[in-house]
């Protein structure tokens, strides 16, 4: 069985993944108390829905309980995203994920049984630091506190070698799970695999020890 979503506030976030999910084929429900968002995404999303997310009868009208995951995309309304929250994980919502505004909304997410809490403007902005700072750096993904998964270009100075000669893992504690060139993506390369300047190595592992590759084998 396919499984469905439903989207709780349209805003550029939540219509963003709504839109985002529809163009995948998923079922996806959109819901919002302003009408003029709803009226928008009715012909993106399966479902687009006027309510007011702050009542539990309206959850329930929606048979909210029936969809496999809800992302809570609320705006700057803390207290609407918290209630929301509360009474989804009360009716029953197998998987709830929420946008919190900033660290202390986050813990209380977490309190009140938020399966997964993201911060999206915080995130893309370590991202874009993270692109600023290095010009080898493509993207950055954080995974935790410390570890991330990091694009990096291949520089002159590691051409023609093999992950075995540059024995990145034993010397920097990292590993590279897949390489990206031209048009091929290389998965689980091998250790004799030669990288080649300009290579995109997706690279996995601590912050402190990915920052230190690129330092010293990649600048």
């Amino acid at each position: 069985m396919k499984k469905e979503f439903a989207v709780i506030g349209l805003g550029r976030f939540g219509g963003s993944i709504c839109r985002t999910l529809a163009e995948q084929g998923v079922e996806v429900m959109g819901i919002d108390i302003d009408e003029e968002r709803v009226d928008e995404y009715s012909t993106i999303a399966s479902h687009a829905v006027v309510a007011n997310t702050t009542d539990e009868k309206a959850l329930k009208s929606l048979g909210i309980r029936n969809f496999d995951h809800v992302i809570v995309a609320i705006g700057d309304d803390i207290q609407a995203s918290i209630l929301t929250t509360i009474m989804l994980k009360e009716l029953g919502v197998k998987k709830v994920t929420v946008k919190a505004q900033n660290d202390y909304h986050e813990k209380v997410l977490v309190k009140i049984g938020a399966d997964h809490v993201v911060h999206p403007e915080r995130d893309m902005g370590k991202r874009i630091a993270n692109n600023i700072i290095s010009n080898s750096v493509l993207d950055y993904l954080e995974l935790s506190d410390e570890h991330s998964i990091v694009e990096i270009v291949a520089s002159e100075k590691i051409h023609g070698h093999s992950i075995l000669q540059l024995d990145v893992r034993a010397k920097y504690g990292i590993n590279i799970v897949a390489i990206k060139r031209q048009d091929e993506i290389i998965v689980s390369p091998q250790a004799n695999e030669t990288i080649y300047e300009q290579d995109i190595l997706i690279v996995i592992g601590a912050d402190s020890d990915i920052n230190r590759f690129e330092r010293k084998v990649l600048s």
